[in-house]
């Protein structure tokens, strides 16, 4: 039999603390209306900087680096990301306040259901419409029917993406790639308006993360350019105006050692069809009639170096949050999240990913628990934020 992980994942606290309740609670401070299971204090103007990877543990494991966010931190408890903790899904229940088994950006890589294909997130297919894709209002429209004004900044390659479309429409999209600009853009948002929603995202700590480490000097290196972009926000803010400063998911490092590569182990393919999401976090899409023995195989051979469920199992046990009946078929009919530091690879049909160091996805607190830290104006100091 199977040995299973010995530690037990972190399931999401959907309806009372992650990123798809921030947000909720965020438009709801604005707008004096809505869903603020947060407790946030009403305000007229909000910035949210998301610095994706800048997991809870990372930050709280190197103060010496990142001081101003250190300081916030210590008035501040995490939220948890979301499953999988990837950007794709932790950016959509931002931009929906919607858990991921309802807005459906279920990872990195899903199946289009009926289409026998994938459909990655990050660089979309020019045949799948975006708003169908993700019917519901998001967070920037809810705003702009309430009378405030939304923005989003980020780096201008992204302006019109498919996620984009998906999960910030209605926002007015200001491009800015460097530091520098994202603070710019994101102050200047702020003061356009008396009653004013800007969300800014900046992606280069991830992706040091993810080439060279979380141990590495580059990550660490990265982290302090990373505080000096958030502290200069806070000092710039309009008057009356909050930041709040999260992230997408946390990362771990993944040794070669600690790799399972797909490509190397038929018997993990046998009777898939298809392999979605990412290394720590796999849908595994079953030829018809082989899901039991996809199910079985797969536990087997990944024994405790991975939670591995079938659909029903993942959905029963919450790690999706509700899930829409629409939205089912795109959860692979086996759900497997690394535990430890292990990662599922497949070296010859993702040759990029497989080459990360730097991964996440799965339900470890390295990757689960994301910081929610708050800044506010006119006191100029850490908001005592309620305990999460």
């Amino acid at each position: 039999m199977a040995r299973e992980p010995r530690t037990q994942p972190i399931v999401p606290s959907y309806g009372a603390g992650t990123l798809a309740d921030l947000s909720a609670s965020i438009v709801a401070s604005l707008s004096g209306d809505g869903r603020n299971v947060l407790g946030l204090p009403p305000a007229k103007r909000t910035c949210l900087l998301i610095v994706d990877g800048l997991g809870w543990e990372l930050l709280r494991d190197h103060p010496a680096a990142a001081p101003f966010l250190s300081e916030l931190s210590l008035n501040s408890r995490p939220l948890t990301c979301g499953f999988p903790s990837t950007t794709v899904t932790s950016l959509a229940s931002l931009g929906t306040g919607r858990p991921p088994g309802e807005h459906g950006l279920l990872g990195y890589q899903v199946m289009v259901p009926g289409e026998n294909k994938l459909l990655n997130g990050l660089s979309w297919d020019a045949t799948v419409d975006p708003r169908r894709w993700q019917p519901h209002p998001t967070i920037y429209e809810q705003a702009a029917a309430a009378g405030i004004m939304a923005s989003h900044v980020a780096q201008r390659s992204f302006r019109g993406t498919g996620l984009t479309t998906a999960v910030m429409r209605g926002a007015g999209y200001r491009p800015a790639s460097a530091m520098g600009p994202v603070a710019a853009q994101a102050v200047a948002a702020l003061e356009d308006s008396e009653r004013a929603l800007v969300t800014a995202y900046h992606g280069d700590l991830d992706g040091a993360g993810h080439e060279f480490g979380t141990s590495s000097e580059a990550w660490y290196y990265q982290l302090a350019h990373v505080d000096k972009l958030a502290e200069q926000i806070a000092a710039a803010l309009p008057m009356g105006a909050v930041l709040y400063i999260t992230a997408d998911h946390g990362m771990v490092n993944v040794g070669a050692e600690d790799r399972v590569d797909v490509d190397e182990m038929p018997v993990l393919r046998d009777g898939v069809a298809l392999l979605g999401g990412e290394p720590r976090a796999r849908h595994v899409y079953a030829r018809a009639g082989a899901a039991a023995d996809v199910l079985s195989t797969w536990r087997e051979v990944l024994g405790d170096r991975a939670w591995v469920l079938s659909r029903d199992e993942a959905i029963k046990d919450g790690w999706f949050g509700p899930v829409d009946p629409a939205m089912a078929p795109r959860i692979g009919d086996v759900v497997a999240a690394a535990a430890g530091t292990f990662g599922i690879v497949a070296s010859q049909a993702e040759p990029k990913e497989s080459a990360l160091f730097g991964m996440h996805g799965s339900l470890t607190a390295s990757e689960q628990l994301v910081p929610l830290l708050g800044f506010n104006v006119p006191l100029r100091q850490a908001s005592r934020l309620s305990p999460l």
